[in-house]
């Protein structure tokens, strides 16, 4: 573990690296689904592309998070911003030579996201290797925090581009970002996991210790199924997101753009808060509360009319939603953090993944129908009355299990 005066460095320059890549990947990810969006007006096809892009997370998080545990995780995250990098550049050298198909924008997606399999529980993992205990919530913060300034930056970048240059142009911003980030990881020494952590027990044995970190820590189990029950309706909505813009609202792509950048404001406002003001204690409850909010957000979206003024409404909601979303992640991945030993830390995030990714597929094979049918908009009150049911569901599942505790004493 890093001392308490050498951490900063270190976490900071990951943290940066991970931000401007971000910036890039957002930019690339925010043109790609405005000009599905354009190309299809189709929120069955919109539900499908986002459908391909968890996949990866779905197979792939039980073997991602064993390799976390089991090689470097610095290396794991430099292999897989590199493998982001030569997708973005070998589509970018297609596009610019060739006409290529709709169904291709999904192929990249999907292997976007396997890239996203593997990097994402390293750098959750190794967040913990280099910042002391008492520092998680604030360290979590401000990568949040960073990470919000690129969610802000990335679309902002990626509508202008858009408008501005071909798309195999757009294409390279995600090939600066993440040889960037690449560069930051090989400046860093990362501290090394104790030697017996490394040894290549089965992978059924290693995966079986991951799923104990769950069995053993009842708050973390409810509270992850809880956030994977809420997932079944959240993740369609932001891949609806562009949809309520350019369909329902009937606005523009720099519109869309704003849209993106106030939900990024709001997780930057409250990944502000975490990293310089707010000590939480109780991280579980502080986490319910942000899903509660998602699910009122959402809800406030699903009653909006199809008229300028709604659509201010739907941006100063959203921003809110962004907020919420960080009041809930930020102190369970802090708590996480703390309470896992450092040596299960990569298969219990992964494992975290692959539950959310299992209803993330579920609830976009269901709300793409129906949002065909009836509106986008429909699907945001559907989805903001079944997150506060489920909270409100798992809240009274513990706390009849504590009145039964006292009961029993």
């Amino acid at each position: 573990m890093t001392t308490n005066q050498n951490w900063k460095l270190p976490f900071f320059t990951i943290a940066t690296g991970q931000a401007v890549s971000l910036i890039g990947s957002s930019a690339v990810q925010f043109a790609l689904i405005w000009w599905l969006a354009e190309q299809t007006g189709s929120p069955m096809i919109m539900g499908m592309a986002g459908l391909v892009s968890f996949l990866p997370m779905t197979i792939l998080s039980p073997f991602a998070g064993v390799a976390v545990d089991r090689y470097s995780r610095k290396w794991i995250c430099i292999g897989a911003d590199l493998f982001t990098a030569a997708l973005a550049l070998i589509y970018a050298l297609l596009i610019r030579n060739f006409h290529m198909p709709v169904w291709t924008v999904a192929v990249i997606l999907c292997l976007r996201g396997m890239g996203g399999t593997f990097q994402q529980p390293a750098i959750s993992a190794i967040i913990p290797q280099l910042v002391p205990q008492e520092e998680l919530v604030r360290a979590n913060g401000w990568l949040q925090l960073l990470n919000s300034g690129s969610f802000i930056l990335g679309p902002v970048i990626g509508a202008a581009l858009y408008a501005a240059v071909p798309m195999w142009v757009v294409l390279l911003t995600d090939v600066a970002g993440a040889l960037f980030a690449s560069g930051a990881l090989l400046w860093v020494k990362i501290p090394a996991l104790p030697a017996a952590s490394q040894k290549a027990q089965g992978f059924a044995a290693q995966f079986r210790q991951g799923m104990e970190v769950y069995s053993e820590d009842k708050k973390l189990f409810m509270i992850v199924i809880a956030e994977a029950l809420c997932m079944f309706f959240y993740a369609p909505l932001s891949t609806f997101y562009p949809l309520m813009t350019s369909d329902f609202f009937n606005l523009p792509a720099i519109y869309g753009g704003i849209v993106e950048t106030g939900f990024a404001v709001g997780m930057m406002g409250a990944a502000l808060l975490f990293g310089s003001v707010w000590k939480v204690k109780r991280k579980i409850a502080v986490s319910y509360i942000g899903l509660a909010g998602l699910g009122v957000t959402s809800a406030i979206c699903g009653l909006l009319p199809p008229i300028f003024a709604g659509w201010l409404i739907f941006a100063g909601t959203c921003l809110l939603m962004g907020a919420f979303g960080n009041v809930h992640s930020i102190p369970l991945i802090a708590y996480m953090q703390e309470t896992i030993a450092p040596e299960k830390m990569g298969r219990a995030f992964s494992l975290m993944a692959l539950i959310g990714s299992l209803s993330m597929p579920v609830g976009l094979l269901i709300a793409s129908p129906i949002a065909e049918k009836v509106g986008v908009r429909a699907w945001f009150l559907v989805s903001g009355i079944g997150m506060m049911v489920i909270v409100a569901g798992i809240l009274g599942i513990n706390w009849m299990r504590r009145s039964n505790r006292k009961t029993a004493l």
